[in-house]
This record gives structure tokens, sequence and C-alpha cells, in this order.
């Protein structure tokens, strides 16, 4: 089973995610399948890139979103747009 979940990089006490479609048993910072955006928390207001298609395309396919990029998605309006 597939999940779109937050990959963390960046530096020590300066993190950085990436919006990432991996597999559910695979590690945080593991093996993924497809890269599909930027979450930056320490900008102010955080910033956030998604490809909206891309995202659309694997929540079409059975992915399912963690909580965090359930509300990111949701900011973005791309979850209405993927259930319709």
């Amino acid at each position: 089973m597939l999940r779109i979940r937050l990959r963390r990089v960046g530096k020590k006490k300066q993190p950085s995610y990436r919006i990432v479609v991996a597999d559910i048993r695979s590690p945080r910072d593991g093996k993924f399948v497809e890269q599909i955006g930027q979450y930056n928390p320490m900008t102010d207001p955080p910033t956030t890139k998604v490809s909206e298609d891309r995202a659309r395309h694997w929540l079409s396919n059975g992915a399912k979103p963690s909580e965090a990029v359930e509300r990111i998605l949701q900011a973005h309006g791309i979850l209405e747009k993927a259930k319709s």
C-alpha cells in the first residue's frame, strides 16, 4: 500500500520536508517512489509547493495521505478535486 507523506531533509534544528509517495513499510527517510512537493515550516508563513497533477494521480491510484499531508492538500484544494 502506498502513502503520501513527509520526508525530512535539512540541517539539525532547520527542518525542511519533501512530500513523497512511499510504501507504507519503508522508513520515514527511506526509499520512496516519487517526490511530488516540498514543505518548509521555517519560513513565515510556511511555504508549500505541490505538483497538483501528480498528487491527484497518486490519490486516484489508491495512495493514502498522512494526516500532515492531508492538511497540506486540503489547503491547496487538491483533495476536493481528487474526490470529485
